[in-house]
Parts: structure tokens; sequence; C-alpha cells
């Protein structure tokens, strides 16, 4: 008997809503999530984290944009180190970002939430291989 893959729950934080659908949709195409939360910036994104009536359905990953109006990825990060401990669920994120400013990626390196740093265009190979193996600890 083949047991599904536990469906991962996955969120988008930017702020270019063209690049956000098409995320969506490559994220949905490739059945590697079939919930994903759409947020234009960090202070939206960090609101939702930590409205309680939003605790069951918190993701399990989230892709972050560096460069947003109102809060940009930093801030958000920032924030996030904050209220991860309150929220009761381990959330992976991945830095989503055009930028391959080396300050940028080892910033990104010294943030403990931060589980990788994703150039754009998204590579989907990288994209099934962090589904895959966040499925695997869903598992255990």
């Amino acid at each position: 008997m083949i047991v599904p893959a536990p469906l991962v729950n996955a969120c988008i934080i930017d702020n270019n809503k063209i690049y956000a659908y098409g995320f969506k949709k490559l994220l949905s195409i490739k059945d590697l999530s079939n919930q994903v939360t759409h947020f234009e910036n960090g202070s939206d994104a960090i609101a939702h984290l930590r409205n309680p009536g939003n605790a069951l359905n918190l993701p399990d990953i989230i892709f972050l944009d560096l460069s947003m109006p109102v809060m940009d990825g930093w801030e958000f990060m920032k924030e996030f180190e904050e209220i991860k401990s309150q929220l009761g669920k381990k959330i992976s994120v991945y830095i989503l970002s055009s930028s391959i400013d080396s300050h940028d990626i080892d910033r990104a390196k010294n943030i403990p939430s931060v589980s990788g740093y994703i150039f754009k265009p998204v590579d989907i190979q990288r994209l099934q291989e962090i589904f895959k193996n966040l499925q695997g600890i869903a598992r255990q």
C-alpha cells in the first residue's frame, strides 16, 4: 500500500504578484503543495503568524523575498526570530531572492531560522529536494 506524502503548507512573501502567482502555480503543478499562502510584505505575514486564530493553519515552509515595501525580508526575519518559539511549530524559512550579493548570502547564513538561500528564478529540482526533505521530516 502506497502511503501518500504528507502535504506541505507553504507561504511566499513577495511583493511581486506575478512572480508569486507563478511560484504558487509551479508548486501546485509539481504536487509540492496544495496550499500556498501569499503575502506582499513581511508585516502582513508577521500579523498572520501572530494571530492565534491561524495557529492550526501555519505554514511548514516560508519562501521570503528580501526586497519589499512596508517590511522587507530582513525586518521580517528579525521579527520572526522573536516570535518563532511562540508559534508551536517549526517553520523552515528559505530566502528567495534575485540578489547575488555575497553580503546578503552571508547575512542570511548567520540567521538561525534561515534554512537556505535560493536564487530567482527558482530551480525546480532544488524545490523538489526541499519539499522531499520536509515531507520526510513530517513522517517522523
